[in-house]
């Protein structure tokens, strides 16, 4: 049965991707109270992901980041609260609190938790950077670390995830020299196969980055608010004008485990978002959810919209499935473009397959003779192909997948 809300409350703390698909989402199937989002930033909701590309080089514009033009939010009856901050929740008042002011709440009838993460940073450098050193999650750190990435200076990235390689390679298009450090033995270590890796760490090196793998940090020298070199626990040094931390994102629970809610690195929530408490739910990059028999993140883009969406129709029309996942992320370095579908937890075995354009090709992820992912290297097709198989439970062994001679659309 619809429940049109009208009446009810909803209050969603976030104003990112998962708190604006959200939003808009119910007014979409027809819920008729009160909606009410609240962003901590002054600008109101964003795209996040080209900040470490486009944005960071110049070639997209601050107005060009907003997820929806600012007057949709009034036209579709979206209270539009920004640069506040929720202190805690009360939930046996059901009411949010803002800076800790008893005087400055709202009452809710369905709260959402859509507070996304912070990138993680050292904690031997406290709570506020050095001038020159920097983490990239918002469009403050974006502008600032910009104004500093000058043709010929040297950047230290610290981190060789996928944020890290995006900074690596915007930061050689600019003209910058580029050290890239690894704690771990190889770069891409948590998501990716060693073959994906050896192709990422070959396109850097072939970029002019100098990529060092199992390598730390043991301390950063020079000036306090403005570091110059660091030393390696190898022995050796480092020197940068500039340093940027990509090694991961924290998910925004506090506020939630403050509130008593079931946490373990991230919001826990079933199939519909729901918490521990019936009246909470959560989405996005902060919530922890079931897939395929764990509890994860996923951050990506696609997963917050669908999820949000997913928990907007159940809270509208109760009874529906589960949300079940298709995960999928993307990643632009030079020239290549990096699509990857589903994850791949537990792989034991990788196949390649040559694409169908000179240099592309994918690698197949399987458990057993289960096909659970596939990074796709400037290979559209097989992309979408994986995302596909994904869906259903019939999908092709590894020996159809590395025969190039088979065609993927005959399956």
């Amino acid at each position: 049965m619809q429940n049109d809300g009208c009446g009810k409350k909803v209050v969603i703390v976030g104003a990112g991707q998962a708190g604006v698909s959200m939003a808009f989402r119910l007014r979409q199937k027809g819920y008729r109270g009160s909606i009410t989002m609240i962003g901590d930033e002054v600008w109101p909701p964003y795209q996040r992901p080209p900040l470490s590309k486009k944005y960071l080089t110049g070639e997209l514009a601050r107005d060009r980041l907003s997820l929806k033009p600012a007057e949709t939010y009034e036209e579709n009856g979206i209270e539009l609260l920004l640069d506040r901050r929720v202190a805690r929740v009360d939930r046996a008042a059901r009411r949010v609190f803002f800076d800790g002011n008893d005087d400055n709440s709202l009452d809710y009838e369905t709260l959402i938790f859509a507070t996304g993460g912070r990138p993680r940073q050292p904690d031997d450098l406290g709570d506020t950077l050095p001038e020159n050193i920097f983490t990239l999650r918002a469009i403050s750190d974006a502008d600032a670390m910009r104004e500093r990435l000058a043709p010929g200076k040297h950047l230290l990235v610290v981190g060789g995830g996928y944020i890290g390689l995006e900074l690596a390679a915007v930061a050689r298009k600019r003209g910058l020299k580029v050290t890239l450090l690894e704690q771990a033995p190889r770069i891409l270590g948590r998501v990716a196969c060693s073959q994906t890796a050896d192709y990422f760490r070959h396109l850097h090196t072939e970029n002019g980055v100098t990529l060092r793998e199992g390598v730390s940090i043991e301390s950063f020298e020079g000036p306090e608010q403005r570091p110059s070199f660091v030393k390696l626990t190898e022995g050796d040094e480092v020197s940068f004008d500039v340093a940027v931390f990509g090694i991961g994102l924290l998910p925004n629970d506090t506020i939630a485990r403050e509130a008593g809610l079931e946490c373990a690195g991230g919001i826990i929530v079933d199939g519909w978002g729901r918490t521990s408490d019936p009246d909470i739910r959560a989405a996005g990059d902060c919530a922890r959810l079931p897939y395929r028999g764990d509890m994860i993140r996923l951050e990506s883009v696609h997963n917050a919209i669908a999820q949000a969406e997913h928990i907007a129709d159940d809270i509208v029309c109760p009874g529906g499935p589960s949300y079940a996942p298709v995960p999928w992320f993307w990643s632009d370095q030079y020239d290549c473009k990096l699509q990857i579908a589903g994850l791949n937890l537990g792989y034991t075995k990788v196949v390649t397959r040559p694409g169908t354009k000179p240099g592309a090709f994918s690698n197949w992820y399987f458990k057993g003779e289960e096909m659970i992912a596939c990074d796709a290297i400037n290979d559209a097709r097989s992309f979408m192909m994986a995302k596909r198989w994904l869906a259903v439970a019939h999908r092709p062994c590894p020996e159809l997948i590395c025969d190039p001679s088979w065609d993927l659309a005959k399956f």
